[in-house]
């Protein structure tokens, strides 16, 4: 019986690459009796599969009877056999959502619309199901393990042989960070540690003793950590409106860098703040037409235009709008050609992404005339703007971080079970009034609480006692394995923190740290001390709890390596199988939009084929395939000459993509499968593959290069047409002969 892979088809680029790239990968599997099978988690899938009770018998997608695939994947972490490898996916924002139900909409699936103001229970049902498709929806059911995220030393002696730009730095930057100083989500949490096994309701309790129930009772583990916070909404606004005057006065860029995707309930409010308060006297003197078009400032200023169009008050409120922009500071820019501002869509500037960019563009982000220039961002709660803040400052005291001598910062993340979900699932609440938001356990007893009032976010989170311990295990184990320092960056000033410390304090005593150097400091200590260390070439291990995490592994490969794509990503499984993650897809859809007007696609997916390759060991040591092992090692060979001969993909046309990538990995592959002395059987049977691919390098390169620099039609953003697909992305036929005959 053959051993199972199974591989996520997810969106965007990373989609399109898996086109190209996947039947090179099954047809090598196959020799090993590896059979890679898909599963599709993309954002159409998801949304299919939450409403496939409601679909007619046999509906088919993307080939397939429709099926609740990411239920499927769930259910086999829990397995000791469980391999999995999954790419990056759309984290959906509401913009995303109903782009996405449109077009399945066209495509014939009879689907409702999103509602935006539900109002009778057949709408909050609808809305119900599609709330739970958007946002980071994928990674609290596949992620019951902890992260060990890091630069694979081939990407990392690349980048020292083959230096990016971090841009220049000195003292004289006025870019800066700013963050409330009070009644944000850092400075109002309660933590509190469970000594019991219980339960929990979430209730609102009104001024007038009205109780309202937000969320049904649900199991506390003992040892679990149980968290509530607020942000109040009327001094977000206050800050907001200073920052836009004091962005104005230095004449720097304003931004906003939230996680609007991931942290799906919470930071889409947060985002909307800053459009309404920048805006201001548009939604007040608008306010009656704007609630009659369905604007919601949360969607941001594109949505609103596009509520706009056709309406007879278009021109008027285009002006209204056009004052605010020249009364205010400046903006950040998207994209300068189109217009497109920092506050168009919430899921356009992604924190953990463009802060990176932006420290690596010298403090810079390019404004509205194309140009690059100071910025002021604005990250309201500084639960993490300490570590972007610290860095900031930093880099104008010690200059630009050289990546051919900077140490590498690999992270332990905790993210098993859930852990530190913050703002983006069913423990999030935006206050309907004045009151308090309180979690009641078994007996009615109050665990924790918050008073509130009208448009406050509420938010809560848990961390389970198991993923904390398997944590502490999983940071002892890299430190012993590396020799390296191991840092715990816990806050002592927050709530959280506190309690996690305490755990960690007793836990790392259960190990044998003879000869380690493992330390606990806050994360604006650690950034210091990591980056002190970075600067003189010395590694250092972050251990960090998941949002952190999150941000570190972008934060860090960028300067490190110029990408957060390149790096390898493990998740071992607590139930003892594993959870191979590739790449970051922040960058997909631009890239999107290149291949479908250049028929380029510069999607690098060096991280699958890392990934790729630990998969295949894992099944070596999961049931001692010895033919897998040769896969894997054989992979990792081809890994390192893709990189020594720069194979990966270049931004343009005219120059080796992703598919012409894949090419070079194939045949660097078979070429190590065919010289390997470990087993017979498959370097006779990958020899003439080698051979084939060799013979024919410099006919099939030009061809994928003949191929670029037309228009591309897939049949749809969301939901592209397969037939399309494989006309697009495996072009050239004597390649496609080759790896089929295997």
């Amino acid at each position: 019986m053959n051993t199972k892979i199974y591989y996520t088809l997810t969106d965007e680029s990373p989609f399109l690459a898996t086109q190209s790239l996947l039947p090179i990968v099954s047809a090598f599997a196959k020799t090993a009796n590896i059979d890679i099978e898909t599963k599709n988690i993309s954002l159409p899938g998801r949304i299919l599969a939450a409403f496939a009770d409601t679909l007619p018998a046999g509906t088919m997608f993307a080939g397939k009877p429709v099926t609740d695939d990411l239920g499927f994947l769930g259910k086999l972490t829990l397995d000791p056999s469980a391999n999995i490898i999954k790419l990056p996916n759309i984290s959906a924002s509401v913009p995303q959502l109903k782009a996405a139900i449109a077009e399945l909409q066209k495509n014939g699936y009879a689907l409702p619309d999103y509602p935006d103001a539900p109002a009778t229970d057949e709408e909050k049902a609808i809305r119900a199901r599609y709330d739970k498709v958007k946002g980071s929806a994928v990674n609290p059911v596949l992620r019951q393990g902890n992260s060990d995220r890091r630069a694979p030393n081939a990407v990392k002696n690349y980048a020292r042989n083959n230096p990016h730009s971090n841009g220049v730095w000195n003292d004289s930057v006025k870019t800066h960070v700013s963050s409330m100083q009070a009644n944000d989500f850092y400075g109002n949490e309660k933590s509190i540690t469970l000594a019991d096994a219980d339960t929990f309701k979430i209730e609102f309790v009104a001024k007038d003793g009205a109780v309202t129930e937000l969320r049904a009772a649900k199991p506390l583990l003992k040892g679990e950590i149980l968290d509530a916070t607020v942000l109040r909404m009327a001094e977000l606004e206050k800050f907001i409106a200073a920052q836009m005057e004091d962005a104005k006065a230095k004449g720097v860029l304003f931004s906003v860098h939230l996680k609007a995707t991931m942290m799906k309930v919470s930071d889409p409010v947060l985002f909307g703040a800053f459009v309404r308060v920048f805006f201001k006297d548009v939604f007040v003197k608008y306010a009656d037409l704007f609630k009659e078009l369905g604007i919601d400032a949360n969607n941001g200023l594109g949505d609103l235009y596009k509520r706009l169009e056709g309406n007879s008050k278009e021109a008027e409120v285009r002006a209204a709008l056009d004052k605010c922009f020249a009364a205010g500071p400046d903006l950040a820019m998207v994209d300068s050609a189109k217009g497109v501002t920092n506050l168009h869509v919430p899921s356009d500037v992604i924190i953990d992404a463009s802060m990176p960019a932006m420290i690596r563009n010298s403090g810079c982000m390019w404004n509205k005339n194309g140009e690059l220039q100071q910025v002021k961002a604005c990250i309201p709660d500084r639960c993490y703007a300490g570590i972007y803040d610290e860095a900031i400052e930093f880099c104008k005291k010690n200059g630009a971080f050289d990546p051919k001598t900077m140490g590498t910062v690999p992270n332990v993340g905790l993210m098993a079970q859930g852990a530190e979900e913050y703002g983006s699932h069913d423990k999030t609440f935006i206050a309907k009034g004045e009151g308090v938001i309180r979690a009641v356990n078994a007996k009615g007893e109050v665990l924790l609480q918050q008073e509130v009032a009208a448009g406050d976010i509420y938010r809560m989170c848990q961390a389970k006692d198991a993923p904390v311990r398997d944590w502490v295990k999983l940071a002892v184990t890299r430190a012993r394995l590396s020799n390296t320092l191991a840092i715990f960056w816990l806050d002592p000033n927050r709530a959280h923190d506190r309690e996690l410390q305490k755990k960690v304090e007793a836990y790392l005593p259960e190990h044998d740290l003879t000869g380690l150097d493992v330390k606990i400091m806050s994360p604006r200590e650690a950034i210091v001390e990591t980056m002190t260390r970075a600067k003189a070439g010395l590694d250092t291990i972050s251990v960090t709890g998941n949002v952190m995490r999150d941000y570190l592994t972008d934060l860090f490969p960028i300067l490190e390596v110029g990408t957060s794509a390149k790096m390898l990503s493990i998740v071992p499984l607590m139930a003892g199988g594993g959870l191979f993650e590739t790449g970051a897809g922040g960058s997909a859809p631009k890239q999107v939009q290149q291949f479908l007007a250049e028929n380029y696609l510069r999607w690098d997916s060096l991280g699958e084929y890392f990934a790729i390759a630990v998969s295949f060991e894992q099944v070596f040591l999961s049931t001692g395939n010895k033919k897998a092992k040769v896969l894997a090692d054989t992979l990792d060979a081809a890994n390192g000459r893709i990189l020594e001969n720069n194979r990966t993909p270049a931004r343009k046309i005219g120059e080796l993509d992703n598919r012409g990538s894949h090419f070079y990995l194939a045949m660097y592959w078979a070429r190590a499968i065919a010289d390997q002395k470990d087993d017979a059987e498959l370097a006779a049977k990958f020899a003439p593959v080698a051979a084939a691919l060799e013979a024919g390098e410099a006919e099939i390169v030009a061809a994928f290069a003949k191929a670029q620099g037309v228009p591309v039609d897939i049949g749809g953003y969301y939901i592209p047409k397969a037939e399309l697909l494989a006309q697009w992305m495996r072009p050239v036929a004597k390649f496609n002969q080759v790896i089929d005959g295997l």
